[in-house]
């Protein structure tokens, strides 16, 4: 699928249902995985939608039919509380893509906007966290170039959360080709 036809915007307060909805579709694949911790994760993400701190929240429209999303804070003390983290850039969260379309260049869109929008406030890094179970995703961020920044990893009660940072330099390209 030709990425222009993606179209990436600020979400709007209208939203909120479709968010929720396509949070749920997009998180729910690892309910299994995170058994009794399921129920606390879900409320989490929902209450992510209508929180205040993030800097930005994106949406990705196709067809005029939301089917991806993320959120980027200005600090690890927004995103999850842990100033100890000591990251003063962007942290991309919560990326999602409806299951029904994923493989189409949604998520990259994403964090093409997200890199975008990083060098616009100054950031010298884009940074993000996730785990194991989410192994497609890790795929997707070190194709795109993030490398592990080992020193902003913490435990969510027994789950590693591993962190990633993306370099960003003023060459850095933001265009069709890779972040």
């Amino acid at each position: 699928m030709a990425s222009s036809q993606i179209r990436i915007r600020d979400a709007a307060d209208a939203d909120r249902g479709a968010l929720k909805e396509l949070l749920l579709q997009a998180y729910g694949q690892y309910e299994a995985d995170l058994q009794e911790h399921w129920e606390a994760y879900k409320e989490s993400i929902l209450a992510s939608v209508d929180a205040a701190g993030p800097k930005a929240r994106l949406v990705a429209e196709l067809s005029g039919r939301i089917v991806g999303s993320a959120q980027l804070f200005l600090s690890s003390e927004e995103a999850y509380g842990r100033p100890e983290l000591g990251i003063h850039a962007p942290i991309l969260r919560l990326l999602a893509v409806s299951p029904d379309h994923r493989g189409k260049g949604i998520a990259t869109e994403l964090i093409r906007e997200s890199v975008r929008r990083a060098i616009g406030w100054g950031a010298d890094a884009l940074y993000l966290h996730t785990s194991d179970m989410m192994a497609s995703a890790v795929r997707l961020y070190e194709r795109l170039g993030f490398e592990r920044a080992y020193d902003k990893e913490f435990h969510n009660g027994r789950t590693p959360v591993k962190s990633y940072r993306l370099p960003l330099r003023e060459t850095a390209p933001i265009g069709r080709d890779p972040v």
